[in-house]
């Protein structure tokens, strides 16, 4: 089974990029954020017609969630169960064969120290504290998408001039080692140690051409599914090419 995570940054956008990617890997799961569209907006005619199950949770201009996948869906759920209906558009769930599957997109949080900061954090420990309500980590359970955390320092192109910052500082890092606390692992470390493995790049300054990127795009899985990872990997080439999202997808195989 492949399952694959992307920020695709305006679905619109980006359609014929992922219809093409779609066709030529062929992944059984396909978690999408920053849909940036109303549901009655979401096209998916073009990707049911491309085999693929379409559920989705979206907002006009931003955030935005959705799970493609080849085998049918059950267990939809499109809000934590602490959220209202006009909460903003950031989790979805679902049950694809044995493997729940949950679909983030967090919190970016601005800047360390205001607001927004704030609210990513509380946006984080209410996650950990929900997980219970929709997910068992004695199952098969991935939980997926754009966290806006890169976890250590071998995550970020230059740690000295990130440390502290948005995205890297420790009060975020220690929010997704309280996720994996949970019962997870980070598929991709288990397999990958190595330093230089990233998920995104700034569009300005050439950031990608000059590999100034992070790794804040993760496939979260419990311990009986991680054990049957096969292989995780950055598909950087759909970085480049005519207007990339600034993400590139990241596919698990699961045996």
């Amino acid at each position: 089974m492949l399952i694959a995570t992307w920020n695709i940054n305006s679905i619109r956008m980006r359609l014929p990029r992922l219809l093409q990617w779609l066709e030529r890997r062929r992944p059984d799961v396909v978690c999408l954020q920053e849909t940036k569209v109303v549901d009655g907006d979401f096209p998916a005619e073009p990707l049911r017609g491309l085999g693929y199950q379409c559920s989705y949770r979206g907002e006009k201009s931003y955030n935005g969630v959705a799970i493609l996948s080849l085998p049918l869906q059950s267990d939809l759920i499109t809000m934590m169960p602490d959220e209202k209906a006009d909460a903003p558009c950031r989790f979805i769930a679902c049950t694809v064969g044995s493997v729940r599957i949950i679909n983030i997109y967090a919190p970016n949080g601005g800047e360390v120290g205001s607001d927004k900061y704030a609210f990513k954090l509380d946006w984080y420990r209410r996650l950990r504290e929900n997980l219970g309500a929709f997910a068992d980590p004695r199952a098969d359970v991935l939980l997926c998408g754009d966290f806006n955390v890169a976890p250590e320092d071998r995550d970020v192109w230059d740690p000295e001039q990130w440390r502290g910052q948005i995205l890297c500082s420790e009060p975020e890092r220690n929010a997704f080692r309280e996720l994996l606390s949970w019962g997870f692992a980070d598929t991709l470390r288990l397999l990958r140690p190595e330093a230089g493995i990233y998920t995104w790049w700034d569009y300005r300054g050439g950031a990608f051409h000059r590999g100034w990127g992070l790794r804040i795009d993760h496939i979260l899985m419990s311990l009986s599914l991680a054990g049957r990872c096969l292989a995780v990997e950055v598909d950087r080439d759909e970085r480049k090419g005519e207007k990339p999202s600034d993400h590139a997808p990241v596919v698990a195989t699961i045996g």
